[in-house]
């Protein structure tokens, strides 16, 4: 007889629901900034423009916003993520290399 076991661990906290009060799709993106921010490895700069591009595609009256936080060991410096966080309602952050 064969025995399954299931590799997910139990839930230590209890989950809180997400819940989304944006629609970007509502008119087409209008009136809503996207931050694209580039972990600061080589083309990462580059990545974010092609997914900012790919969006506007989708979404043809969305504003995109590039930041590129220049090296990929630190944070994001505290003046770029209080404009991040003032201008945009959106953000994509690309991690990795």
């Amino acid at each position: 007889m064969i025995k399954f076991l299931d590799p997910r661990g139990t839930v230590s906290r209890q989950l809180e629901p997400y819940h989304n009060l944006l629609d970007i799709c509502q008119k087409e993106g209008s009136g809503v900034t996207i931050g694209l921010l580039a972990n600061g490895f080589p083309d990462s700069e580059l990545f974010v423009r092609k997914v900012g591009s790919a969006i506007q595609k989708r979404l043809p009256k969305i504003k995109a916003k590039i930041w590129n936080k220049g090296n990929p060991g630190i944070t994001v410096p505290e003046e770029m993520l209080q404009a991040i966080v003032t201008d945009c309602q959106v953000v994509v952050a690309a991690y990795g290399h």
